[in-house]
């Protein structure tokens, strides 16, 4: 995997429903199977041991309910995948959640199926196919509940469609031809009213559907709460001439409002409800005029919304097309942050179609900058960008700004349909949290923290103390679900990933030149279901949890607590390179159906050793633990029956 460097783009790159965590309920029974359940100890046992808690619960707290297309009543066609989840070949099945998905080809085509939860929102993900010269095509598809016509849904395919054979992602384009990728995006809306518990509702292809198809994968049902109104300390961007739904442009009016408060003329932003267009990233200008590739972020500033669906910005150019101050990569979208910012409550949809190719075409960045200290994101949902939130800047951009990420909270994320990765912790980035928070079809890693070496001092500024901690996670298309690359103390604890197209769905490496590991690196209390996959030509094939001392040692690893079921190659995996994992300990791990691969696997190259310890293993295709040829790695302990 190529990691892009955002600052150098010619070379790199209000009350909830609380349903945790997002899978269906066949998985939850698996969980449960696996014994994943509170604890219990019998009478005799007090005596012997102190009570034991409840296992921790997984996965993000979501406001919806999640439905999937195949197991509702339909008619059309099932998609299924094939037995290794084969990527990059125009595999619908493949990218669908569940590796299945429903295909409404003929009139009358339906999806049925009965909630569950009341809801006045719908999120459908699909796939309909791209214009003839590229580019997408819009079309509609019909809901009804208890038979009754509710509204056309608008479908598009303006965001998906990349072709090309190559697994790199500058290499790929938005000119049809030969094999596609990144099939399918996501439609929403807010419904005239809401529907209880027990409505049927269906999804269906009438006869002015008029696309060749449309594939259903899945739907989510919220209830969404009523704007909330404005604080009384906020001011509202109206009064800077914003104004809401006329499809002109509000950048200025929103750029004037932060600037009013981060020179404390104003207390607060209020984004009232209404759709804002904004074409142009929101930052601090620059004096000093010191370039393009060198900006400033905002900082002392809080910026409130309506809530995720009331308060929408959007951008409707493509960021290459943008021109002004604005660093193509990063985009005219979203805020450029340096210190002490909070922003809650909003969304921020991205016009990005395409991640470097066709020209260094890039999607965008939502939230980036040095992020600095006291700053808080919260329920902010990011969507068509090419990265959600990248998080740090070199130290080599203005040095005298040099303030990397310290103490930064990302909670109630709502990150979908990235050309890269969702939120990255880089340059530095140290005690920051992403929580409670929800990725879906991002391309490279959605959560990542990358101890890179752009910072001030290497010896100090690395990556540490950084924590994922009950997320879920879907349908990255491209890298990992969760990756770690160098630093040391930081954890990856009670997170659901599952659907990884071809990378792992935990990966700690080595790769991308980051600072040493050092210290603990914690994997606990996760659930990886059908993740891993084969990449990079289908030469390499990955496990759902792999270890990959590219260039350096990965010292001080435990995964404990998890559970990884239905992977397409490896549960475990231990990967060649020129670094060893010396002293891995693995502990109270549940592996269950290793599709292509082995439970445990080291491969020829691999050095260091791991100690089992209530390790248990089923159903795997080449073996429980296997050491292959000429390894130097050693496994100590047995899996248990």
């Amino acid at each position: 995997m190529r990691r892009r460097h955002p600052h150098e783009p010619t070379q790199h790159r209000p009350g909830k429903r609380r349903t945790r965590p997002l899978i269906t309920v066949a998985a939850l029974a698996a969980l449960a199977a696996a014994g994943l359940s509170p604890a219990t100890s019998s009478a005799a046992d007090t005596d012997k041991a102190l009570p034991q808690a409840a296992a921790p619960e997984r996965g993000a707290d979501l406001p919806y309910v999640e439905y999937e297309a195949e197991d509702a009543t339909y008619e059309g066609e099932l998609l299924e995948t094939d037995a290794k989840r084969t990527f990059g070949h125009t595999n619908f099945a493949t990218e669908s959640s569940g590796r299945k998905s429903v295909r409404l080809e003929a009139t009358g085509d339906n999806v049925e199926f009965t909630s569950t939860n009341a809801s006045n929102s719908i999120v459908v993900r699909n796939s309909v196919p791209d214009a003839a010269g590229g580019g997408g095509a819009d079309t509609t598809l019909s809901l009804y509940a208890d038979g009754e016509f509710v509204q056309k849904l608008d479908l598009t395919s303006k965001h998906s469609w990349l072709y090309g054979s190559t697994d790199d992602p500058e290499g790929l384009t938005n000119t049809p031809g030969g094999d596609a990728r990144r099939l399918f995006d996501e439609s929403h809306a807010l419904l005239e009213k809401s529907y209880p518990a027990g409505t049927k509702f269906k999804l269906q292809r009438d006869d002015d559907d008029n696309a060749a198809f449309q594939i259903v994968d899945l739907i989510d049902l919220e209830e969404v709460a009523p704007p909330a109104e404005k604080p009384a300390e906020c001011t509202s961007i109206t009064e800077y001439g914003a104004v809401p739904d006329d499809g002109k442009d509000d950048t200025e009016a929103i750029q004037s409002a932060v600037t009013a408060d981060q020179e404390g003329e104003i207390d607060c932003v209020w984004i009232p409800a209404g759709q804002w267009r904004q074409e142009q990233k929101i930052l601090t200008d620059d004096p000093e005029d010191r370039g393009e590739f060198n900006q400033v972020g905002i900082r002392d500033v809080t910026v409130r919304g309506a809530g995720m669906w009331h308060s929408q910005l959007y951008t409707l150019t493509p960021p290459h097309e943008a021109g002004g101050i604005n660093h193509p990569h990063e985009g005219n979208f979203g805020f450029d942050i340096d210190d002490n910012t909070q922003i809650s409550d909003i969304a921020i949809f991205g016009s990005g179609a395409i991640r470097g190719g066709d020209g260094n075409q890039e999607g965008g960045v939502g939230l980036n900058g040095r992020f600095g200290k006291d700053t808080k994101i919260s329920n902010v949902w990011i969507e068509h960008a090419n990265v959600g939130a990248w998080v740090g800047r070199d130290y080599s951009n203005i040095p005298e700004l040099w303030g990397p990420g310290d103490g930064l909270e990302f909670t109630g994320m709502r990150i979908r349909n990235t050309y890269a990765d969702g939120v990255n912790f880089t340059n530095g980035t140290r005690n920051s949290t992403v929580t409670d928070s929800s990725f879906r079809t991002t391309g490279d890693d959605a959560l990542a923290v990358w101890a890179s070496q752009y910072v001030k001092d290497t010896a100090t500024d690395i990556g540490h103390d950084n924590h994922f901690t009950n997320n879920t996670i879907q349908l990255p298309w491209r890298a990992n679900g969760i990756a770690i690359y160098g630093g040391h103390d930081n954890t990856i604890e009670n997170n659901v990933v599952s659907d990884t197209m071809n990378y792992p769905g935990i990966m700690l490496a080595t790769d991308h030149d980051p600072l040493p590991f050092s210290g603990e690196t914690l994997i606990a209390g996760n659930s990886l279901h059908r993740t891993g996959g084969a990449f990079w030509g289908e030469a390499q094939e990955f496990g759902a949890i792999t270890l990959f001392a590219a260039s350096k040692d990965i010292p001080g690893v435990t995964i404990r607590d998890t559970e990884i079921s239905d992977s397409t190659y490896d549960g475990i995996q231990f990967k060649s390179g020129g670094g060893a994992v010396p002293d891995a300990k693995i502990e109270n791990v549940t592996i269950d159906k290793s599709n292509n691969g082995a439970g445990i696997l080291a491969h020829g190259g691999a050095r260091g050793s791991a100690t089992l310890s209530e390790v248990s293993i089923s159903g795997s295709s080449t073996g429980d633990v296997v050491i292959e040829p000429g390894s130097q790695f050693v496994i100590d302990g047995e899996p248990t029956e």
